[in-house]
């Protein structure tokens, strides 16, 4: 059976992290608390509001109401990266070779690992930003669809349009495919080679969270009552095929997904605080925490793949041991 390590902790938890294989927890406050031979914390930021995993360095990239962008490494190591006055960082994206983005207002600014900037002005506020997997190129969500740039280069810019407000952003692993999530209840896709559509809708309500499987094959997805796993195998992704629907509760809905990191099984986590996981094979099922307080709102598993650390809208967290 697996077992838990609860950390009950003051508000909401925006996101987790291992590094160097010790479980954090950054809270919307603005402090990370670690379990590290007890518990101990990090005061980041006054006001946190955006995250994103940097995998290649092993940190923590944060944006704060203070108008300052962070990234936080292993042992409370914090580097300052960019301080802009008092506007907020609505966004941050880790990308290759040290470079980092971050979003204020209707501006997205590239940061190269050397500390030279490149800002990116759209008509429109910028609502989410992700690094393609190779090259160096930037995505955009924004109203009315995505911009792709290219921050090294004085490319043009690739719109691509699609009418409503597209709220997050998040490239397929082999950079073949690109995927928004909307202010409705949806989310639209394009294959990049040739800008096509992809609709994925007819979710009950806003998908909040995002996570593909370990080779790309699948892109797992919140907003229903069960996880909504799109398949991406062929060269067309999901046009026209019905997606897997795993972990089906009749009156809980799904808030956070995490893919496991190598094989086809999905972390299922729901507004009671309940996480399940799921293998996509054969929906196979195992029950990893029993409900608990608030919205399951962030997971990750560590680099041995045998814990989970999650945290809830309700300063609910823990760490998973799935290996009993």
């Amino acid at each position: 059976m697996p077992t838990v390590a609860p950390l009950d902790l003051e508000g909401h938890c925006v996101a987790v992290a291992f590094l160097g294989d010790v479980p954090h927890f950054a809270l919307a406050d603005g402090v990370v608390h670690r379990l590290d031979h007890g518990h101990k914390w990090t005061e980041l930021h006054d006001g946190l509001l955006s995250t994103a995993y940097d995998a290649a360095r092993a940190r923590l990239i944060t944006g704060g109401e203070d108008g300052k962008v962070c990234a936080l490494g292993a042992g409370e190591a914090v580097e300052t990266l960019a301080e802009i006055g008092r506007k907020w960082i609505t966004s941050v994206a880790a990308g290759p070779q040290g470079a980092i983005a971050y979003a204020t207002g209707k501006t997205a600014t590239v940061r190269f690992s050397d500390g030279k900037v490149k800002e990116f002005v759209h008509p429109r506020s910028v609502e989410g930003l992700a690094f393609a997997p190779k090259g160096m190129r930037i995505g955009v969500a924004r109203y009315n669809g995505a911009t792709l740039h290219f921050p090294a280069t004085e490319g043009k810019p690739v719109e691509l349009e699609w009418a409503g407000a597209h709220t997050g952003i998040t490239f397929s692993p082999d950079g073949n495919f690109l995927v928004t999530t909307m202010q409705e209840n949806a989310l639209h896709g394009w294959k990049l080679v040739d800008a096509k559509h992809m609709r994925m809708s007819g979710y009950p309500m806003k998908v909040k969270s995002l996570s593909w499987s370990a080779r790309g094959k699948w892109l797992a997805s919140s907003g229903a009552p069960a996880a909504i796993v799109w398949p991406f195998v062929g060269k067309d992704g999901p046009m026209g095929k019905a997606p897997l629907e795993l972990g089906t509760r009749g009156n809980a809905a799904v808030t956070c997904v995490a893919c496991h990191p190598s094989e086809e099984i999905v972390a299922i986590g729901y507004n009671d605080g309940m996480i399940l996981a799921a293998r996509f094979a054969d929906q196979k099922e195992v029950l990893l925490r029993r409900p608990g307080k608030g919205a399951i709102t962030a997971m990750a598993w560590d680099s041995e793949e045998r814990r989970i650390a999650f945290g809830s809208d309700a300063g609910d967290c823990g760490v998973i041991d799935i290996s009993g």
